[in-house]
Order: C-alpha cells, then structure tokens, then sequence
C-alpha cells in the first residue's frame, strides 16, 4: 500500500530532523518545522509495525481545519499546509505543560474518581457522579510534558511554585484553553458530537502565545456521540466513542497491551485496510467533509515536491 511508513528527505537550509512516534520533523534555517504527518501508528506507547495508509492525512487535515477555525481565538503556529500530510508552520519554545480541558468525567479522571480521589490535578469534583457524567463545568487537568516516559498530572499551583510557567503566560493558557474548548464544542454539536476532554499545546515566539501542534483530533481528543447520550448514561450503559479506541480493543483482543514479553499481533492487509477506513469514517464524521483520497502517485514523491516547492517561497 502507498502509505508513509518514514521519510529520509534533505531539504534546502535544513538544520535538524526529528522522528517521533508518527511524525517527522524538519527543522529548516532555525526558523521553520516541516512536520510530515507519518501513517504509522502507536498504542500503548508502541509503535505498530504496519503504517495504516491516509491516517496522517487525516490527522493533518483535521487539525488544519480546527487550527484555521480558531485562528480568531489565538495565532497558531501554522505557516501554510502544501500536501496533505504536511503541515510547515514556525518554531515556537515551547510551555512544558500540556493543557488538558475535560467536560465529562471519562478516562484517565474518572479511573481518579472511581478510586476515590476527589481532587484532579487540584480541582475538586462533587460526590455522586458516575463514568461519562457532564461535569458542573469544563475543568483544566495539566499534566507536564515529560520528554522520556509519560506525562504526570500537575496542578496550576504546582506549575507557578515551580516557576514552570508565569503567572500571568498561565492566566492567559488558560483562558484560551478555555475559549478552544468552547469553539470545539460548538463545531463538534453540529456534527451531533460531544467534545469529551482534548488537550492543547502552546509554545511563545518573539513574546507572542501560539497554540502549536494538533488539536481536536481523535488521537488527541474523546468524543461522544450526542443521540442517545442521555439514555446510555440513564441505562449505565458504554457511550459511543469517537477516537482510536477501536485500534486498542483489537490489540487487548490479541492479547497485547505493551507489556513486557507481549507480541504485536499478526496486521493483516485486511486488517490494515479496516483501520485505515475507520479513520477516514472518523475525518468526516468530525469535519462534516468528504474525505478526498490522493491519486495512486508514489506519495513520498508527492511530499517532497509539495515541500521543496513551498521552501522556496518562504
């Protein structure tokens, strides 16, 4: 399948590269990221041997459109997007905390909650609410970004002791966090979506706040179905989910979670084909768009001509 497993490209002025779990990154003149999107994909914090094809055009597609809709709200990092799995945009320093907003209680708070803890990352929550519950109001859950291994919860007071952040960059976090979250909202309502929890990352150029990297993504970002909310909660049944949680429940189901002496199981063509569909339902349940396939051109040629061909003017 034409999908983008790596990249090895040498690009005019470039001064670095980065590979992370499913994105290549290009650093050029110390001024600008290339960021090719990757198919490859990770869960559990493994990456997978097969690339799934269109995952990273869907990613990069989604998060270019939830960027340019909220641009109004807060300048995003984002230069120009020449091929759809690439987004080029300019260097940010970037805060070491992630934003993180919920409006439920699902996931990594509720598994807080039903362990009895009543505070998450500083924020107190009320007696009685149950898994999926719509929380009072949107809470901020930071963690830090830890640069080897995995995230920690943080609170706001913990972020200004350790002088982290400044008070008055923190304050600004998190009233754009806070207005992100609601524009999210608003677009995801008329899809007949939920936006659950997502997070947000922010990095400062020249003095300026920008909101970098992707945002409202399913790997970034839960979503529930809104018909039938209120009756699966009312039944204590599951909601319907919208993220990539399906590719997890496969994994468990082959008996891998990223355990030590666990094996990835066997990623058949048609299974490969299955994810890589279930993506493409997810772009356009989200956006509301039909998803358009590239021709069957070799697609890192395609990509390295559309970024070459964009270095050139910047």
């Amino acid at each position: 399948m034409n999908a983008i497993k790596e990249t090895h490209f040498n690009f005019p002025g470039q001064t670095s590269f980065y590979k992370g779990k499913v994105r290549d990154v290009y650093t050029i003149n110390n001024k600008y990221l290339v960021m090719v999107v990757s198919d490859r994909i990770s869960a559990f914090d493994v990456v997978l041997p097969e690339p799934i094809p269109y995952k990273g055009q869907v990613l990069n597609q989604i998060a270019a459109k939830f960027l340019a809709a909220t641009a109004d709200i807060v300048p995003n990092w984002v230069v120009s997007v020449p091929d759809p799995s690439v987004t080029i945009g300019r260097i940010c320093e970037p805060f070491k905390v992630e934003m993180v907003i919920r409006g439920y209680l699902a996931g990594h708070a509720w598994r807080e909650y039903s362990a009895g803890r009543r505070q998450v990352c500083g924020v107190s929550l009320p007696d009685g609410l149950k898994e999926n519950d719509k929380l009072p109001e949107p809470i901020i859950t930071p963690t830090t970004k830890a640069s080897v291994g995995h995230d920690e919860d943080i609170s706001k007071e913990q972020i200004l002791e350790k002088g982290i952040v400044s008070a008055a960059d923190y304050e600004q976090l998190e009233k754009y966090t806070r207005a992100l979250f609601n524009r999210g909202t608003e677009i995801a309502g008329k899809q007949g979506l939920i936006l659950v929890d997502t997070k947000y990352e922010f990095g400062k150029a020249d003095g300026t706040i920008y909101l970098i990297d992707e945002i409202h993504t399913p790997d970034s970002s839960r979503y529930f179905y809104s018909n039938g909310y209120r009756v699966r909660q009312d039944n204590n049944e599951p909601q319907k989910q919208l993220s990539k949680e399906f590719v997890r429940k496969w994994l468990i189901e082959n008996g891998f979670q990223g355990k030590d002496g666990q094996v990835v199981p066997l990623m058949s063509n048609e299974i490969v084909q299955s994810i890589s569909e279930r993506y493409i339902e997810l772009f356009e349940q989200i956006t509301g768009e039909q998803f358009i396939r590239p021709g069957d051109e070799n697609v890192l040629a395609r990509v390295e001509k559309a970024i070459n061909n964009e270095l050139t003017v910047l």
